[in-house]
């Protein structure tokens, strides 16, 4: 399977998700997808990113736009994770990391001195079409939803 690439059909995946389901990503054609890749659950920077997807959820279904999130964390995890902050759109499941390999989200970090693998905080808009548009990585969480919304309303119709 190839790997994302901006201008290019995104990776198809298929994933566990929250509410019991397994989310194919192809089925969301005909609606843009802003696919974000977090680190962990219930973390500071990740439980933040995730209550901007939610607190800003209305526009971003106005403009016919799913939103879903992704870690290694399991389905249990995401549902209590879900639940706790309220959020309005899936989580999904990649505890085999394939889908984090495929957008090319596992990197080594440094955690307490150690060098380990661990997901890189980003995030992809694929278009109407499932072609990969934008792609931001290292995400900084503060205005990084604002800057997606803005990605999205310049992909028109």
């Amino acid at each position: 399977m190839s790997k994302a690439v901006i201008g290019k059909p995104a990776p198809d995946f298929k994933l566990p998700a929250t509410g019991g389901k397994t989310v194919r990503l192809s089925a969301f054609k005909g609606s843009n997808v802003v696919l974000y890749f977090y680190p962990r659950d219930n973390t500071p920077g990740c439980t933040l990113e995730g209550q901007n997807f939610r607190d800003e959820q209305a526009k971003f279904k106005k403009l016919d736009t799913v939103v879903l999130g992704v870690s290694r964390d399991s389905v249990k995890s995401h549902e209590s994770f879900k639940s706790q902050e309220g959020f309005t759109f899936d989580l999904l499941a990649d505890e085999d990391e394939k889908v984090c390999r495929l957008y090319d989200v596992m990197k080594l970090k440094n955690m307490y001195g150690k060098q380990v693998m661990g997901v890189e905080r980003s995030t992809f808009l694929l278009d109407k079409s499932g072609i990969l548009r934008k792609e931001w990585r290292k995400v900084k969480v503060e205005g990084h939803v604002d800057e997606v919304l803005e990605a999205v309303k310049a992909l028109g119709d």
